[in-house]
């Protein structure tokens, strides 16, 4: 897996062009946006001209300007100083009116792309995480994944919408006003943008620092994600041993990390704002001074400078908006940054270009001489072959570490294995489409994993679209129907977290329940009864039976109970089959699985291998 180096990580320039990407999906709002930009910055400039037109043409009678007269040549009405006062008052209020419902238009459909761009980009990052392998979600924090989901990805908003919007808008401004500025006094105008190589220099000096401590302050509130959801979805062992305050304290101090870094950027954006602010002060007080004498000394006329005073405002607003901007966008880019790195994570497990769909399937599972571990240098699995026939149960049995769990994760491809091959009914799983191979087959977990909604749609989460008489079946056949008849709601009733809300043995039934419905061939139980009493493991054996009637089965258990009818037990030690046979044969040859029956039954075991 290869993901960007945090501490080398793509350039600003390189985020904006990424995420301008989700812009164009929204090519219809973005018009909106520029459209209104637009109006917005032409109307900008038009704002001084009622108050040039009313000072130098009404009431000083001077034609600075040639469309002043052949504009009050048009306009309805007596030509009088009172009446081209009205007009002037009309034109400003008009003007602000029109300004103002154009600024609404503007802020609705920024908001509009803003949203529908973090959706897109939570979307695409949401399904990202869905793909990426069991290995990478052991490496990462669930907590700091929500984050980046929820969180991060809302940098597209504040990069496109915040950042670069405002950007354009200020470059289009700067170019307009430095025109109109030029031929009002290219002298001031020279003056105002002294300033710009000024500004140029806080930025290259201020940008990497602002990015930089973006992206530790996004890492640090991450941990923050991640210690809650730890902490809640481990609350029953929390509260068991009384360790409220010891999180508590590892709260705060996840606060007080995140506080620190969080001021730490505001600090240095705020160095940033005020060394801008103050060039953008100074500037101005200087064009107020060397205006004025101009004024004084008649070159210009006193609604000249009313107007080069009024654009030197919106001037200097495009320029600290660019200059505000870069910061903006330095602020998300750590965000981006985060998110970036996990939608551009390789998978390890992914479709070939040629993979083909699997169609129909036997049953028959074929690994040969695989070879695999989660860590370089660290095996787990070594060298190790094994064939499941069609309808055959396997079981699988050995001591904790010996790779069993592991073994039976390469059927699904939930990993590739280093060395050798898994095949399915002849065919290596590398080749086929991930999808039509997991189609095939159904697991049932140790700690099954139900969600919050109906029993209805937990049973029939594999296969959305079945019909209610199905999901009874399923549910006959697994042993739920009785207790379901007897909850609230019946099929309908909607359990808690996790299925907090129903027993051990009822979470297991509706487990497989879940994968009876899902009827594939091939079947794969990780210690389906090792957390449940020995009433309940009894009528869950019946309901396993039932389960994997028909169906190529590997049964993974530490309770040799629930392995003894399988047609084939595999013992794994170290990473490799030691003795394989049925629990006949097994219990006579006295070796490895005896010693494990012995430890579970004691010494009840006759001449014959049978247990009393």
């Amino acid at each position: 897996m290869t993901a960007i180096d945090s501490t080398r990580g793509p350039s600003t320039l390189q985020l904006c062009a990424w995420l301008t990407g989700y812009a164009w999906r929204r090519r219809l709002e973005l018009a909106v946006v520029l459209v209104t930009m637009l109006l917005r910055v032409g109307l900008d400039v038009l704002k001084p001209w009622p108050m040039v037109f009313l000072v130098d043409y009404v009431l000083q009678g001077k034609a600075t300007l040639t469309m002043f007269p052949r504009l009050v040549e048009g306009l309805p009405g007596a030509h009088t100083t009172p009446h081209l006062i009205g007009w002037s008052v009309v034109a400003t209020v008009g003007i602000f009116l029109f300004s103002w419902a154009v600024g609404l238009a503007n802020a609705y459909a920024n908001i509009s792309l803003g949203q529908r761009m973090v959706y897109d980009l939570a979307a695409d990052l949401f399904g990202k995480l869905q793909q990426l392998s069991l290995h990478f979600h052991a490496r990462k924090s669930v907590g700091d994944n929500i984050r980046r989901v929820t969180t991060d990805g809302t940098c597209v908003s504040i990069v496109v919408k915040d950042a670069l919007v405002p950007l354009v808008s200020a470059l289009i401004s700067l170019v307009v006003m430095f025109s109109i500025l030029w031929r009002i006094d290219a002298t001031l105008t020279l003056l105002a943008l002294a300033v710009v190589p000024y500004l140029a220099l806080v930025f290259h000096f201020y940008a990497a620092r602002m990015m930089d401590r973006s992206y530790r302050q996004q890492e640090i509130e991450g941990r923050i994600y991640s210690l809650i959801e730890e902490t809640f979805s481990a609350i029953p062992v929390v509260q068991a041993f009384g360790r409220e305050e010891f999180n508590d304290g590892r709260f705060k101090q996840a606060t007080r990390d995140t506080l620190g870094a969080t001021l730490s950027l505001t600090k240095v954006q705020l160095q940033f704002k005020i060394l801008i602010g103050l060039a953008t002060a100074a500037g101005t007080a200087v064009i107020l001074f060397v205006g004025t004498r101009h004024a004084l000394n008649g070159p210009l006329a006193i609604g000249a400078i009313l107007v080069f005073l009024s654009y030197l405002g919106s001037l200097y607003a495009p320029l600290e908006a660019v200059m505000y901007s870069t910061s903006t966008l330095q602020g998300a880019a750590g965000s981006a940054r985060r998110v970036r790195e996990i939608l551009q994570t390789e998978r390890e497990v992914a479709d070939r270009p040629d993979a083909r769909a699997l169609s129909s399937v036997s049953g028959q599972v074929q690994i040969e001489d695989v070879t695999f571990g989660y860590e370089a240098d660290r095996p787990i699995l070594r060298h190790l072959s094994l064939e499941v026939r069609p309808g055959e149960t396997v079981a699988i049995v050995g001591a904790t570490g010996a790779g069993k769990s592991t073994l039976v994760s390469l059927v699904p491809r939930f990993f590739d294995p280093w060395e050798g091959r898994v095949l399915v009914d002849g065919c290596d799983v590398r080749g086929v489409q991930l999808k039509s191979l997991r189609r095939h087959i159904a697991i049932v977990l140790q700690e099954p994993f139900l969600f919050p909604v109906s029993i209805t749609d937990n049973i029939a989460y594999g296969v959305p679209r079945v019909a209610t008489p199905e999901i009874e079946a399923a549910a006959r056949a697994a042993g739920a129907h009785e207790f379901i008849l007897r909850l609230p709601n019946g099929y309908q009733t909607v359990i808690g977290e996790r299925g907090a809300t129903l027993s051990g043995g009822e979470r297991q039934r509706i487990s497989i329940a879940r994968a009876l419905l899902k009827n594939a061939p091939i079947l794969i139980l990780d210690e389906p009864t090792s957390a449940l009493d020995v009433e309940t493991e009894g009528a869950l054996l019946r309901a396993l039976d039932r389960l994997t009637k028909g169906r190529s089965t590997l049964i993974i258990a530490h309770r040799l109970s629930t392995v003894r009818r399988a047609d084939r037990i595999v013992v794994l030690r170290d990473g490799q089959i030691v003795e394989t046979g049925t629990h006949d044969e097994l219990l006579k040859r006295g070796q490895v699985y005896a010693g494990f029956y012995q430890l579970q039954f004691g010494n009840e075991v006759n001449h014959e291998g049978h247990a009393r």
